[in-house]
């Protein structure tokens, strides 16, 4: 016949023992694990507290005791539960409020913290610890309002300070780590973000924000591919993680529209390409180096259509977005060179030398150097209004034209100031002839090499010249027939 009331489970010499005895030895353990906690050897002094825990699993203290230990191993959430137990046992036990309200206040649990404060102050109203703990949490509690506000006014600086001071005494808040994470991120701070992430992952491998945050410096950096695995990763995790489904869907709308543009360039459409950049650069404006590029690319699409001051502010606009991002500021100069705008080029080429000294570099930097040069010349293409691929042929035109258009004897009629200016133009136009119309003269201007003498720069009579091209006296003649008016009679 079985026993009743037998409890197999039981050890029998521990119900030998009378509570005194019990107590006893749960005391002897306790002062073990006391010992153990003043060497630091925390393992072992919870190895301890625990043994009193099962000897005695009704004393405050012991639960007090191991929380402290658990504590200093940085085991908080364990700790918390202790801490919770040793209170619920005695609700009096003044150290067990205070280290529950010192976990929840580590965990970022501010809230709670002050109420385990408050308690303690209701057992001893000048407890200096409670008192200082309750304005850290008070603290903690102000720093989240101006976090919340700076986040919503997207014054991630002010989010990060905020997150700096709350962590001084919430260190162990993943969810402060990760706001502050995010707002680094957002900040292009990524070396910083990523590091934050990955401490919370190695504590907690399942931590979705963190997963979250890893996803989001892969994505700001361009590396779309593994920033989506991290994303999807972190919906596994939690799956109403909206901020993670958001990002998601903008990494693979970025990257599909991105390659599309690329593929259109490619293949030569570049209004199609055009319209893709643009469209792309209207996913996500916080994504700052996949839109520099996208405005890089839109610049060099631009350039392909004539498009150059556009061209010029998309390179503006990705310099910047980043200010190390040596193709915009190549492709901008080119630009420049294209408009003109020498000394702008100049500018670009000596930052890009500057950042890297290739011979590449110092090639395009003195091409732009001579041309600023050639550019404070006279332009004589532009004194005959020809073009400087203009033939042979097209310069004795342009002469023509011209000469007879500046000739003095036409506006002999005029007042001093015109015939003075008129004059000047017309020596420019034999000075110009001078140089385009002979090769050997136009090549040396055309290659800056007269800015290197004073070869070119001889005397000379405009009228000799225009006499010489016209066949000499008797050749030509104006004949006025009224004010303003001539006929130009040619031989």
């Amino acid at each position: 016949m079985a026993t009743v009331g037998y409890d197999a489970t039981a050890d029998p010499e521990m119900d030998s023992l009378s509570d005194e005895e019990v107590e006893r030895e749960a005391e002897v353990y306790k002062e073990q694990g006391n010992a153990f906690y003043v060497k630091k050897d925390y393992s072992e002094a919870f190895n301890y507290y625990t043994k009193a825990i099962d000897v005695c699993p009704k004393n405050a203290s012991y639960y007090g005791n191991r929380a402290a230990t658990l504590m200093m191993l940085s085991r908080y959430r364990e700790a918390l539960e202790d801490s919770q137990q040793a209170v619920r046992l005695d609700d009096a036990f003044m150290k067990g409020h205070l280290r529950e309200g010192k976990c929840h206040l580590l965990l970022g649990n501010a809230m709670a913290a002050s109420r385990c404060f408050q308690k303690v102050l209701e057992l001893e109203s000048d407890n200096s610890q409670a008192q200082q703990e309750l304005k850290n949490a008070e603290s903690i509690l102000e720093y989240e309002r101006m976090a919340e506000i700076g986040f919503d006014k997207r014054d991630f600086r002010m989010v990060v300070f905020c997150m700096d001071r709350a962590l001084e005494s919430a260190s162990a808040c993943h969810r402060f780590k990760v706001l502050k994470a995010e707002c680094l991120a957002l900040l292009g701070r990524y070396p910083e973000a990523q590091s934050v992430a990955s401490d919370i992952l190695r504590m907690d491998s399942t931590n979705g924000d963190a997963l979250y945050v890893r996803g989001l410096c892969l994505y700001y950096e361009d590396c779309i591919d593994k920033a989506v695995q991290f994303f999807v990763q972190a919906l596994r995790m939690a799956p109403d993680h909206e901020k993670a489904r958001l990002a998601c869907r903008n990494a693979k709308a970025l990257k599909a529209k991105k390659e599309e543009g690329n593929q259109a360039f490619k293949e030569g459409n570049f209004e199609e390409a055009y319209g893709l950049y643009s469209d792309a650069l209207t996913i996500d404006p916080n994504n700052i180096k996949t839109n520099a590029k996208l405005y890089c690319n839109r610049a060099t699409v631009g350039s392909k259509l004539k498009k150059l001051e556009q061209a010029i502010e998309d390179c503006t606009k990705a310099i910047k977005l980043d200010e190390s991002y040596i193709k915009a500021y190549l492709r901008r100069a080119q630009c420049y060179m294209d408009t003109e705008q020498y000394e702008e080029a100049v500018r670009d080429y000596e930052k890009v030398y500057q950042t890297e000294k290739t011979k590449e570099h110092k090639t395009l930097l003195k091409n732009a150097q001579l041309e600023l040069k050639k550019s404070k010349r006279k332009d004589y293409y532009k004194v005959l209004g020809v073009d400087k691929n203009a033939t042979e042929d097209e310069i004795k035109k342009a002469y023509r034209k011209r000469a007879l258009m500046h000739h003095p004897d036409r506006h002999s009629g005029a007042s001093a100031e015109v015939q003075k200016e008129e004059e000047k133009k017309f020596k420019e136009v034999g000075e110009a002839f001078t140089v385009l119309s002979d090769p050997k003269k136009k090549s040396r201007y055309d290659n800056g090499h007269d800015l290197e003498d004073d070869d070119m720069n001889m005397d000379f009579d405009a009228n000799n010249i225009f006499k010489a091209f016209f066949g000499g006296p008797g050749g030509f003649s104006f004949e006025a027939s009224g004010p303003g008016n001539f006929f130009f009679q040619f031989g």
